[in-house]
């Protein structure tokens, strides 16, 4: 009994391990659908609301403020409580709100339903790149790429699923059902796995990793706010371009929206692998490079279809591993709490609050084009915290002992 007790338990963890994980990637899926869904689909809500697409804007506004509330809080409460409670509650909301959203025709009613989903998301966001930290801690580079793979395989999926149920319903009240039931499944999943134990309770990597850097932090978390405003803005924003300038009719600019998550989520699996022998800065720098490459082919030829599809793809491709370097790099400098995760969800939230929502306004006044313009300032932006960073990374990292960038 003796012998075999240890090898017992060390089964049980492992299965918990699987099922964690398994667990995280799927709710990335459900992150992904929501992610996706409002692009093609802002010319039916713009009609079922009787709103502009520029007011329709404020929607992003108002899921990101949801979004922002969510992350912070719930990022305390998985320090505090069961953190499986609370993305079963998450799941289960979101899913409830995908519903829902078709079958509203006053607008203000649409926001606010929109905040609690975004509330809801937020949680859901933080809680999968805090606990699959807590699961596989300095191991965690593939397992965060592979996390997010899986919200780009969500986001690739729902502008696709809703294209096909739109062509057959004439309308999008059952793609947003599709979409509810596929989520489901996922919450039923997370009210059954047990939580991890947190990494705070590792008093030696803490004592590790040292005191809080709050430069490091904010840096970090302006990362996040450049990186996800330009990605979800373009997601969102990139069928309306497409069909204002009259360069794909609606399904088309459906695929193009799809193939751009689909790029992405290629990119994040491309990763995986990548991630295990190659060091972040590395990979960041390649990332930022290519996302450059990518918006200059779409300036460079603005008139082109095809130079839209190899830029919108290109674009996705590139900005795959963005997200999951940034926290695997986070997590080889700071003891990656609920709280220290929830500050760098502020900047993800603030970003895609504030970047779609600019995108929106600037869209309905200046043209389509503008849209190409916000993203390459938001990269070109990025080049430069990357430069902050590792300024950071040779006064703090050596210093502290601590791994490489």
């Amino acid at each position: 009994m003796t012998t075999s007790s240890p090898v017992a338990s060390q089964k049980t963890n492992q299965r918990n391990k699987t099922l964690q994980t398994i667990l995280y990637f799927a709710a990335f899926i459900t992150l992904g659908i929501t992610s996706s869904a409002y692009g093609p689909t802002l010319p039916e809500l713009s009609a079922n609301t009787g709103v502009s697409l520029k007011t329709l804007a404020w929607l992003f506004t108002g899921s990101s403020i949801g979004y922002m509330l969510g992350s912070l809080i719930a990022g305390q409460l998985y320090d505090r409580i069961k953190p499986h409670l609370v993305i079963t509650i998450a799941l289960f909301v979101v899913a409830g709100i995908t519903a829902l959203v078709p079958t509203l025709s006053i607008f203000w009613l649409l926001l606010a339903v929109t905040v609690i989903s975004g509330f809801a998301g937020g949680s859901v966001d933080v809680g999968g790149n805090t606990l699959l930290v807590w699961v596989h801690r300095e191991k965690v580079g593939p397992f965060m790429n592979a996390l997010h793979f899986f919200f780009g395989v969500g986001a690739t999926l729902s502008p696709a699923i809703i294209a096909f149920v739109r062509n057959r319903t004439d309308g999008i009240t059952w793609a947003y059902w599709t979409l509810a039931l596929i989520m489901l499944p996922v919450a039923f999943l997370a009210s059954g796995v047990k939580s991890p134990t947190s990494v705070a309770e590792d008093h030696s990597a803490a004592e590790q990793k040292g005191k809080l850097n709050y430069l490091l932090v904010f840096a970090i978390m302006l990362f996040f706010f450049l990186y996800v405003g330009s990605e979800i803005g373009f997601g969102a924003w990139i069928f309306t371009y497409a069909t204002k300038l009259e360069l794909a009719n609606e399904t088309a600019a459906s695929l193009m929206t799809s193939a751009f998550w689909g790029a992405l989520t290629l990119g994040r699996l491309v990763a995986i692998p990548i991630a295990a022998k190659v060091r972040p800065r590395y990979i960041l720098l390649g990332d930022t490079l290519g996302c450059l490459l990518s918006i200059a082919v779409i300036l460079i030829w603005p008139g082109s279809v095809t130079a839209l599809w190899i830029g919108a793809c290109g674009l996705g491709f590139a900005m795959a591993s963005m997200f999951p370097t940034m926290m695997t790099m986070a997590e080889s400098r700071l003891t990656l709490t609920g709280r220290v995760t929830s500050l760098f969800f502020l900047g993800v939230s603030l970003g895609s609050m504030s970047l779609p929502w600019l995108m929106g306004q600037l869209i309905d006044s200046q043209g389509p084009r503008s849209l190409i313009y916000i993203v390459l300032t938001g990269v070109s932006l990025i080049l430069g915290v990357y430069a902050l960073l590792m300024a950071l990374s040779k006064n703090t990292g050596a210093a502290a002992g601590q791994g490489k960038w």
